[in-house]
């Protein structure tokens, strides 16, 4: 796959648009975009930069988020016995996480969907993510299931959050995030 710089609109949100960029960088992959929600209940920035390794697992996410409230700041690590950290400070509670999933995005989906491409219809999968919340930034452990429901649809779901169907393309990439987004560019 060569980069890819793709658009969002949000779906749930009076006015907001996401764009980020896929590419293939030195054993890995680096996901990188922007997300502008400007509405009457909502109304903030985030920016983010996600590195991940060769088979999809995400290993430092850097982000950025305003609002009224103010700018924050994120740096998250993963080693390689997926330890990890946030500013350099250990979490525990994080140990043993695969992906990091930023709220405010539908592209890092693609990590679980990318390494997840070998399931079969009807199979599914758990797994802990650090979920990153918009705009305060703060870090959960969240499990998520994925399920294929067929060659290029998806049914993502946790506890905390509910379920959503996800529509992707040949790449992994959202097209369609049931009550969040649908992709306009890309």
């Amino acid at each position: 796959m060569g980069p890819r710089v793709v658009a969002w609109r949000r779906t749930d949100e009076d006015a907001g648009h996401s764009l980020a960029r896929l590419e293939r960088r030195g054993g890995g992959w680096l996901f990188h975009g922007t997300e502008v929600l400007a509405g009457p209940e909502t109304l903030l920035a985030c920016s983010f930069r996600v590195e991940a390794d060769e088979v999809w697992a995400t290993r430092r996410v850097e982000a950025t988020a305003v609002s009224a409230g103010g700018e924050r700041r994120l740096v998250l690590t993963a080693d390689d016995d997926r330890r990890w950290s946030r500013d350099g400070e250990r979490l525990p509670e994080l140990d043993g996480c695969v992906d990091v999933d930023v709220a405010a995005t539908p592209l890092t989906n693609t990590l679980p969907i990318r390494r997840l491409a070998s399931l079969r219809t009807g199979e599914e999968v758990t797994t802990p993510v650090a979920w990153v919340d918009v705009p305060g930034l703060g870090v959960t452990r969240v499990d998520q299931t994925y399920r294929r429901l067929d060659p290029s649809r998806w049914r993502y779901s946790d506890d905390a959050h509910g379920a959503f169907e996800l529509t992707v393309d040949d790449d992994g990439l959202v097209v369609e995030y049931t009550g969040m987004a649908t992709r306009v560019a890309g």
